[in-house]
């Protein structure tokens, strides 16, 4: 694109002669990234992921596939590390909500609903799988069976860890769902599922919203309470865990309402 002058002071010059202006009164357009097709082609992320495999991708190759097309000024590669890193890497990306994805400069509803399908495809993959996980033998069995299920919840659940004798997991039924940062546990429904399962043992997990897993005075009383009906019924209460998103608390290693 040619600059041209907007006032009408100029010198007179010869109509029949035209000057080649230099190069650097042209206007050249400034480029921030190059666009996938520019890129070599061992170096774009779908034909990558077709050579080496998903495994050998970055989390920002793998989203920019879902992305599928960049921004103005901006390819699909540098849109997805920018995503990344305003919301704190693939976790923050999950928790976000689709109207806070929305308001993200370039993202509108196509791809939120993109990203929010594909990684809820890989969190039931994950609930799917037949890990080895099944035989509690430490509070962090119990944090890695249902962090990645509860830790994302926006309301507050209570769920029981139903075992046998050998500490294998029979079930982990939800017994209350409550309103945001909010729940009240009874504790008849605590052992209701226990009693039909004929458990040996069980251990009571719930969830903090906030994100912060600190239990509250309410959360040991209810704890004492529970522990308490536990030895009434011959069903061991053997902890109580609070979960976040990427943080766990055992009251029982704290020693908060048990003796």
């Amino acid at each position: 694109m040619q600059l041209t002058p907007v006032d009408n002071i100029t010198p007179a010059i010869d109509s029949s002669r035209k000057e080649r202006p230099d190069n650097h009164d042209q206007a050249t357009p400034s480029r921030t990234a190059y666009t996938i097709k520019e890129m070599p082609e061992d170096l774009r992320p779908r034909e990558r992921l077709e050579y080496v495999g998903a495994g050998a991708l970055s989390a920002a190759e793998l989203l920019a596939i879902v992305l599928r097309t960049g921004g103005r000024g901006e390819n699909v590669i540098r849109q997805a590390e920018r995503l990344l890193t305003e919301f704190n890497g693939l976790p923050g990306l999950a928790h976000a909500s689709f109207e806070e994805l929305t308001k993200t400069r370039g993202v509108g509803k196509a791809k939120v609903t993109q990203i929010k399908a594909a990684l809820e495809l890989g969190r039931r993959l994950l609930l799917a799988a037949p890990l080895e996980r099944d035989k509690i033998q430490s509070p962090s069995d119990v944090a890695n069976l249902l962090m990645l299920e509860m830790g994302m919840l926006e309301r507050e659940q209570v769920r029981v860890v139903l075992l046998d004798t050998k500490n294998n997991v029979q079930r982990t039924p939800v017994v209350y769902s409550g309103s945001l940062n909010a729940a009240v546990i009874r504790v008849g429904e605590i052992f209701t599922e226990a009693v039909r399962a004929n458990s040996a043992s069980l251990i009571v997990v719930h969830n903090h919203p906030s994100g912060d897993p600190t239990p509250s005075p309410e959360d040991v009383q209810v704890t004492k309470q529970i522990v308490a009906a536990g030895k009434l019924l011959q069903i061991d209460v053997l902890d109580h865990l609070i979960i976040t998103r990427d943080k766990y608390v055992s009251l029982k290693e704290r020693r908060l309402g048990f003796d």
